[in-house]
């Protein structure tokens, strides 16, 4: 099997099946040999009753977005691309993968199944020969460092903050670091959940139980730490931030910052200066742009914006530019709705939203439908009067007249044995000429 020729470890705080990673994700999938072997490991989340359905959309967000082309390989029964397979080659299978993905579940099952499955040593021997591209997200990541968060455990369960022991995937290249994803995460609103549901007080407490020497490494939401290990690189892509914390003493690092993994040592070690550099034209072919990219969007950042822009053309009458948010909105919950970390309803309350839009386009829609021969129907009901009047004095010149310029205007009036009707030239329905008539709806 061909190998990439580059060996990446790309670590995502989250968001790695949403839009905000459909750029990185393509960017290392540009270093893939011609028809790539591609493997999802489905292990975090194996335990879930729902794993086809996250795993499913995980291939089809990887085909649909980046062009790439994956398999599974089941927790249960790890065999690789072939039913009939045993562990030993699974983890060939993995060991010699040019693009191995794993991302939301748990970090403690993760590690549990990996160590069972002899996989955990599997990582660590593709990590240090620097072969193909790793991609360990959220629940992964958490797996990737000297210690591990059992997030659930902790957050979800009430067990004692403890470490696990971690896969320790950077500790060969000399960084005794503990990574926690989600570093930045705001959903508890009127409680803490900072450092992947930690909170500060967890976390100040948990980092004494670090072994003397190592550090933190915090990533961001929507934000990835990707490591080119033939060329001993760094870089922070995405929307936030890298934290190195060492004793609640925090250094960030912000996307667009390249580095070399000896800044990054001096950062573990409690150093704070980390120059930012550039990669040379002779560079540029051997790995990911380090050029700093525009920051991504989350999806609720997102459907915020739809929602502002509807807001404001709504408030100024602009019925494209309604109709355009929405548009905007629908095609925005499209893109996410292959994002396996939107278990909880983020789509589903992107899709409240869009219905709310859609409701205020009702009224809008209804009164515009009917305004014209509400309208018409004011000035006309006294201008047919008169003419009926004309007509009654034998003053038909003055009402055909009075009829021709209707017709200029685009009303046709239709003189019936007992009635007068009009009707828009572009509209089939005749409206009563009485003054005193309900004004049909028009549309």
């Amino acid at each position: 099997m061909p190998t990439t020729g580059h060996g990446i470890l790309a670590l995502m705080g989250s968001g790695e099946t949403s839009p905000t990673m459909v750029t990185l994700h393509r960017e290392l999938a540009a270093l893939l040999p011609a028809d790539p072997d591609a493997l999802i490991l489905e292990t975090p989340y194996g335990f879930q009753v729902n794993r086809d359905d996250i795993s499913a959309r995980a291939r089809e967000y990887f085909q649909r977005s980046v062009g790439l082309a994956t398999v599974v390989l089941p927790d249960d029964a790890p065999a690789g691309a072939s039913a009939h397979a045993g562990p030993d080659a699974a983890r060939d299978h993995v060991r010699r993968a040019d693009w191995v993905f794993s991302g939301p579940g748990s970090p403690s099952y993760a590690l549990g199944r990996w160590e069972a499955q002899g996989l955990a040593e599997v990582f660590v021997e593709r990590v240090r020969r620097g072969h193909g591209v790793t991609v360990m997200a959220s629940a992964a990541a958490c797996t990737v460092g000297l210690a591990a968060l059992p997030v659930y455990e902790i957050y979800k369960a009430g067990h004692p903050p403890r470490w696990l022991s971690g896969l320790d995937l950077l500790g060969p290249l000399g960084l005794p670091v503990t990574v926690i994803p989600h570093y930045d995460n705001a959903e508890g609103r009127t409680h803490d959940t900072r450092y992947c549901y930690l909170s500060e007080t967890r976390l100040t407490a948990m980092e004494r139980q670090l072994p003397d020497g190592s550090a933190v490494l915090g990533i961001d939401e929507h934000t990835a730490l990707v490591i080119d290990l033939a060329h001993r690189r760094a870089r922070v892509w995405g929307h936030g931030v890298l934290t190195v914390r060492r004793g609640g003493i925090s250094t960030t690092v912000p996307a667009g910052t390249n580095f070399t993994l000896d800044d990054l040592r001096e950062l573990v070690a409690g150093g704070t200066a980390v120059p930012i550099s550039v990669p040379g034209p002779h560079e540029a072919g051997d790995r990911p742009s380090a050029q700093p990219v525009p920051s991504p969007v989350t999806l609720q950042e997102a459907v915020g914006a739809a929602e502002a822009r509807f807001d404001t053309a709504h408030g100024v009458g602009d019925a494209a530019g309604m109709i355009e948010a929405v548009l905007d909105l629908d095609a925005v919950i499209a893109e996410w709705s292959a994002d396996t970390e939107e278990d909880e309803g983020g789509t589903q309350w992107a899709r409240t939203v869009l219905r709310g839009m859609i409701r205020q386009l009702g009224p809008a829609a209804q009164q515009g439908m009917s305004e014209p021969g509400r309208t018409l129907a004011r000035v006309l009901g006294p201008l047919l009067e008169l003419r009926r009047s004309l007509r009654s004095q034998g003053a038909y010149e003055l009402a055909d007249r009075l009829r021709a310029a209707f017709a200029a205007g685009g009303v046709e009036i239709r003189d019936g044995a007992e009635l007068t009707t009009w009707r828009l030239t572009e509209d089939e329905r005749p409206r009563p000429a009485s003054p005193h008539s309900t004004p049909p709806s028009y549309g």
